[in-house]
């Protein structure tokens, strides 16, 4: 019997099993091999498993590992799914699938299940090709997008946000780790902000895409005005997604505050959907059943 899992640390409380049993029915294996030490887990990925996911704070590690990529993982380098091929070692990467439909949906509701009904492990092509369609119609000028955060996640948050037409800012408590992504990949253009730029950063910014672990202070001091962004009146309200789940940054009063402006924002559960749909594929040659993980999740 085939087996897949996720590594990583701490994933205890991680909703992969759930997502996969639900996409399989069950009938495939997916366990956890958790722990510190990266090289143990990668052996036991070797010794007993098909394919993996991987989580922080590994992706960067098992990009390196790998023999062969997609291309767009080529450009993040990082990976958070590994599988086993005939050809060696292939590293793909979901969170940037499941970015572009993310953001997406939040645009276009329904999208997501649209598409997965017409065109299958197709779907997440023709939600970006759709997406960067339809920008100029959408936004009266070229919009832009904010980047907190420069690690596995975020580097395949700005490639993903570039991709759907955005002008893409990083932000990284290291500056020096947001210019190393912009100077290794100059054909988007992107730029680096500091981090104390961050409130009017994100006012600026008709796209969010937060994947730091821990709160900024300043998001305690966002206000209405902050999340209506500069002109409120012209095109879309401002998207807000963020990528940790377990302990978001956007809670309480501050997301009072984003509702009350009108802002959308994208829980990390949603990206995690997305990543896992366009992912297990890819992951297992099979297509998981779509409806019964958004159910699962929905749920958990």
């Amino acid at each position: 019997m085939s087996k897949f899992g996720l590594i990583g640390d701490p994933i205890a409380t991680s909703l992969s099993p759930v997502l996969f049993n639900a996409g399989y029915s069950g009938e495939l294996e997916y366990d956890l091999i958790e722990g510190n030490d990266f090289d143990a887990s990668w052996k036991r990925f070797l010794d007993g498993y098909d394919g993996i996911n991987v989580t922080a704070p590994f992706k960067e590690k098992a990009f390196r590992k790998a023999e062969l990529f997609t291309p767009y993982c080529r450009k993040i380098g990082a990976s958070n799914l590994i599988v086993k091929t005939p050809d060696g070692l292939l590293a793909d990467n979901s969170d940037f699938t499941g970015i572009i439909c993310s953001i997406a949906e939040a645009y276009f509701p329904g999208i997501v299940a649209e598409f997965c009904g017409t065109y299958g492990d197709r779907a997440h092509i023709k939600v970006h090709q759709f997406f960067r369609q339809m920008t100029g119609r959408i936004f009266p000028q070229k919009p832009q997008a904010l980047i907190v955060g420069c690690g596995g996640a975020g580097r395949a948050a700005a490639v993903a946000a570039a991709e759907l037409g955005f002008d893409t800012a990083l932000m990284n408590r290291t500056a020096e780790k947001a210019q190393r992504i912009a100077d290794e990949l100059p054909e988007y253009n992107f730029i680096v902000d500091p981090v104390t730029d961050f409130k009017p950063a994100l006012k600026e910014c008709e796209l969010v895409i937060y994947t730091l672990p821990m709160k900024l202070d300043a998001i305690d001091s966002l206000t209405n005005e902050d999340f209506a962004g500069e002109n409120p009146s012209a095109g879309p309200a401002k998207v807000i997604l963020e990528a940790n789940y377990k302990t978001p940054s956007f809670s309480g009063a501050v997301i009072d505050r984003l509702n009350a402006a009108g802002c959308r924002y994208v829980s990390g559960r949603d990206w995690l959907l997305y990543q896992a749909v366009t992912g297990y594929r890819r992951l297992t040659g099979r297509q998981p059943d779509c409806g019964a993980m958004s159910e699962a999740i929905s749920r958990a």
